[in-house]
């Protein structure tokens, strides 16, 4: 598998979790983004980077994505060769880092690693990885919290990060500001006066705040109230096609992207 003897980056705690990563599983199977790039690739290999002490997120990644490309190939890679398993149903398991053990995926995820890295790390591990993928390929960095109930993650593109996105579970957020503690590594020291992201949290919390007259009707149409008074301020949150499970805010890079 042309696997790296020097792996890219330090070992993490490692802490997993069954179901824990479902809210951008959900994202990415019904991101047309995700789903043409699986498609038009001739070798739909993804990587799920840093997965643990345990690789439950890493099966459930394939799963959920062979609905969208079902001859896709899923590859684990840890950095601490003691986590690396043996591979079943169609997944298999290698050491590796940023460098992705000299592998070419069309897409990447890595999920609560670069959150426990120094801020200044985060630009080399994006343009690592980023260097690293097929043409057209994809780069998801992401945060959430031990059970997956508030989650934040950046996608990236060959060369630029394309969106940021937040989701959450309706029924344990009081308001989207509270997602801000798992926002991804990128962000979270930027949530700041004079930031973007602290400008859209304070913009998300006061939609939420002015929609509270939808309360009645469940937190999940009066987030989408909040939204529409989002669009309406001009900022430019995407509209889902589909009726969503989750609360959820993705917006271009652009709006967040922290000041030089």
């Amino acid at each position: 598998m042309g696997v790296s003897k020097r792996p890219d980056g330090v070992i993490t705690r490692g802490t997993t979790g069954i179901n824990r990563l479902r809210r951008s599983d959900r994202w990415l199977v019904h991101r047309p983004q995700v789903a043409d790039a699986l498609l038009d690739a001739a070798d739909p290999l993804v990587v799920d980077l840093g997965y643990g002490a345990r690789p439950d997120t890493t099966f459930e990644l394939a799963g959920r994505l062979r609905t969208v490309r079902p001859d896709l190939r899923v590859v684990g890679l840890e950095i601490d060769p003691d986590r690396v398993v043996d591979g079943r149903d169609g997944v298999s398991f290698a050491r590796g880092g940023f460098e992705l053990a000299g592998l070419r995926p069309v897409l990447v995820r890595a999920f609560n690693v670069l959150r426990q890295y120094p801020e200044e790390a985060v630009a080399g591990a994006w343009a690592k990885v980023q260097s690293g993928l097929a043409p057209g390929g994809l780069f998801v960095d992401g945060t959430c919290d031990e059970l997956g109930r508030r989650c934040a993650w950046v996608l990236l593109d060959e060369h630029h990060p394309l969106t940021l996105t937040l989701a959450w579970d309706p029924f344990d957020v009081e308001r989207p500001g509270d997602v801000a503690e798992r926002l991804p590594k990128a962000l979270i020291h930027r949530n700041v006066p004079g930031e973007g992201v602290h400008d859209l949290l304070v913009a998300a919390d006061r939609a939420w705040a002015t929609a509270a007259q939808h309360a009645p009707f469940g937190p999940r149409v009066r987030w989408r109230a909040a939204l529409d008074l989002l669009r309406a301020q001009g900022i430019p949150v995407e509209v889902s096609r589909r009726r969503l499970r989750d609360c959820v805010l993705t917006v271009p890079w652009s709006v967040v992207a922290p000041t030089p």
